[in-house]
């Protein structure tokens, strides 16, 4: 992207650069997280047969605004037994990494904060910082529930990043092989924007498919969304690891939650379905760009809250084991076969099928245990019909007895 500047025709130092895009940055996080909020209500109204916000603004549309002007008026609450500096400090680990994570994304061809030749790499990097933020809040909550909370949100981070690591090595394999194959420099690889536009013909969901699933699976556990919202369960733990946050600082992790959200789904796009260049990226221009790169998070975003409302919430040991049982493996497997087919020199077409059949088996292992696991743990009552019994006199006369 060029320095900003140069739209206008006049140059600028690099620091005022670096502020302007810093800036741009506040205000996307900022606008995206209020209307994701509204927009997870509304559907969330439709699904339940319930209208949603209706009264701030036109159809509820202001109703984020509203919330935030009520979260900075609210007094700023801390416990006497918390640890100060961690407490007031946690929120901001939860922020900054998330704000740094929109640096290396691209909207278009050209719009993007940095051309990160590591950007892939990069947003791994930042994302894992993430989880500092959140163990120090439940640790300087001094609150068991908050403890609790956070612990749970660490142990899940680390057991769904590794097969989410593990499927982003099977797409960097795909995207270094097309480059050995053109003769060009490898490295490039963990470029955001090289795996967009190496996806002109084929997006790479077609020959990643079980990569594209347990990145979607990887990405819910790490935003803490059901099914996999054990570590800010209220009917567990009474709200995880900001139960004692108040006022603006509980927003920050909304705010983070949310943006958070929405830069994962980019990724999703931009790594899976081929971002601002699938279908016709290139030719159309700058528009068409952008409106594929936000038509396919948007479609992301809504099946994402649509599993929020119709998938149920997993207990915590069937949570890790998932993870470590069943996506690691799996994960694993992918990234070896792979190995072996761009070995061999095989087509693209044989990763699809042979990533397609993983994740047939895939589907088909979790629905064998869920089918074997149905009603296990239960205990059925045999029932007998009443029958009719004859009351003797001594009865009759005992009961009279006691009742005297």
């Amino acid at each position: 992207m060029p320095v900003l500047s140069e739209f206008a025709g006049v140059g600028l130092p690099d620091w005022v650069d670096a502020l302007i895009r810093v800036m741009v940055i506040v205000m996307l996080m900022t606008i995206n997280a209020f209307a994701l909020i509204v927009l997870e209500r509304k559907i969330a109204a439709r699904f339940q047969a319930r209208v949603g916000p209706t009264k701030t603004g036109p159809k509820g549309s202001l109703q984020s605004i509203a919330d935030a002007l009520k979260l900075v008026s609210k007094e700023d609450v801390r416990p006497t037994t918390a640890d100060r500096w961690t407490f007031e400090l946690a929120p901001y680990f939860v922020f900054v990494p998330v704000f740094l994570m929109f640096v290396p994304i691209p909207f278009t061809e050209n719009w993007f904060i940095r051309d990160l030749e590591l950007g892939f790499l990069y947003v791994f990097g930042v994302l894992g910082l993430n989880i500092v933020g959140v163990v120090m809040a439940g640790w300087g909550s001094d609150n068991k529930y908050a403890l609790l909370g956070g612990v749970r949100a660490a142990a899940q981070a680390i057991s769904y990043e590794l097969p989410m690591l593990m499927v982003a090595v099977g797409v960097v394999m795909v995207a270094a092989a097309h480059l050995q194959a053109d003769g060009l420099d490898t490295g490039q690889a963990l470029n955001l924007n090289f795996i967009a536009s190496d996806q002109r013909t084929t997006p790479y969901l077609i020959l990643q498919p079980l990569g594209f699933a347990i990145f979607l699976i990887g990405m819910l556990a790490e935003l803490h969304r059901p099914p996999f919202d054990m570590p800010v369960a209220e009917t567990e733990v009474v709200g995880g690891y900001y139960v004692e946050y108040s006022g603006m600082r509980w927003g920050l992790f909304f705010l983070a939650e949310y943006t958070a959200l929405f830069l994962l789904v980019m990724l999703v796009s931009v790594v899976f379905l081929g971002g601002w260049n699938w279908p016709f990226g290139e030719d159309l221009g700058l528009a068409w760009q952008l409106a594929l790169t936000l038509g396919k998070a948007s479609a992301l975003i809504f099946m994402l809250f649509w599993m929020r409302l119709i998938v149920p919430r997993l207990r915590i040991d069937q949570l890790m084991g998932f993870s470590w049982k069943v996506l690691l493996p799996f994960s694993i497997v992918q990234v070896i076969a792979n190995a072996i087919i761009l070995a061999y020199g095989g087509p693209d077409w044989v990763l699809g099928i042979v990533s397609l059949a993983l994740l047939v088996l895939l589907v088909g292992l979790v629905y064998v245990q869920m089918r074997s696991k149905a009603g296990s743990g239960t205990r059925s009552i045999r029932r007998e019909p009443a029958r009719p019994r004859m009351i003797t006199s001594p009865e009759v006369s005992s009961a009279g007895g006691s009742g005297d």
